[in-house]
């Protein structure tokens, strides 16, 4: 069982949860995921970690609410608590000392990049974060996005905040400037990962796109998360997630991503029906689960005073008997 600690809204349908998972939080390094599962019945859904506490015992994650899963998740609040969370997976970003680096990412995007925008950071070099959202209220951490980097830029389609236009405008902007970019992380949605794929890819700038969003069960079991690189097939879970974008050939991934998208877009509808009903049977499952817990505790620990008591004794008959 893990403990939501921390639950609030950081934009539109954007939620961001701060859970106690210690030993994922001892362990986890920029660009690496979870896979979490909410109850018995639910589907395994990837989420990359956002940062971590050793020393609180916590990792955050942040979530946009699309499908049944994410939505259903955004639903809970402190308090509550998750089934089943597996992780660190994935193998972690490459850091080392590029030059000048740039980050571009698409809104909730930006979670998953901050951990490897502040590492590349401590690593010297120059960072430069680019965020993209559709609109004001889709733009987050901005604070953070500052804070990771030497420059941030942020792009909404519609102009509401920062500049107008996508991310690879002012990724455009800044190469015809004569900027030298050396390294570049693409994280978002798949069309714009392949739209910043097409500008660096003629440049020569190396590129990783992360992946993550077409993981299933994170194990590299079901084969969903299969990625075509130049003809080599990998997995997204455990050989990435993040892969040289001048190798992934998008438009298989793009069909990939697509494959399922009917019935959970029917999944969607029905979870709209009955949200409150599958809400309360979570957490009323999760309780009894809880509750079983803390009954098997009370009888490991009455086993171990019982224990204790009878070596206590064992040792005072013993020196009764030698006196």
């Amino acid at each position: 069982m893990y403990r939501i600690v921390e639950a609030r809204s950081v934009g539109q349908n954007i939620k961001q949860f701060v859970i106690e998972a210690p030993r994922i939080a001892r362990k986890q390094q920029p660009g690496q995921f979870v896979i979490l599962r909410l109850h018995e019945h639910g589907e395994r859904i990837p989420l990359t970690i956002k940062a971590s506490d050793p020393e609180a015992g916590t990792v955050t994650i942040c979530v946009q609410g699309i499908g049944k899963t994410t939505q259903l998740l955004n639903c809970m609040e402190e308090g509550d608590s998750i089934l089943d969370i597996v992780g660190p997976l994935g193998h972690p970003s490459e850091i080392k000392n590029f030059g000048t680096a740039a980050i571009i990412a698409g809104s909730v995007g930006t979670a998953m990049a901050l951990p490897t925008a502040l590492a590349l950071k401590r690593a010297g070099n120059h960072v430069i974060f680019v965020e993209g959202s559709r609109s004001r209220e889709m733009v987050v951490f901005e604070a953070e996005v500052r804070r990771a980097s030497d420059e941030a830029y942020f792009m909404t389609d519609d102009g509401s905040y920062g500049e107008k236009g996508l991310v690879t405008k002012k990724l455009n902007e800044l190469l015809a400037a004569g900027r030298a970019i050396d390294f570049v992380l693409a994280v978002g949605p798949v069309p714009m990962m392949r739209a910043v794929a097409q500008v660096t890819g003629p440049r020569g700038i190396k590129t990783m796109v992360s992946l993550n969003s077409i993981m299933v069960d994170g194990t590299g079991m079901c084969g969903g998360c299969r990625v075509l690189l130049g003809n080599t097939s990998k997995f997204a879970c455990v050989d990435g997630p993040e892969f040289d974008a001048s190798l992934v050939n998008f438009e298989v991934l793009m069909q990939r991503n697509a494959m399922y998208r009917e019935k959970e877009c029917k999944s969607l509808e029905q979870f709209e029906l009955h949200k409150a009903e599958e809400l309360a049977h979570i957490r009323a499952e999760l309780a009894t689960k809880e509750a079983e817990i803390a009954r098997l505790k009370a009888e490991l620990q009455s086993l171990d005073n019982a224990a204790l008591e009878s070596a206590a004794l064992d040792g005072t008959e013993k020196e009764a008997t030698h006196v």
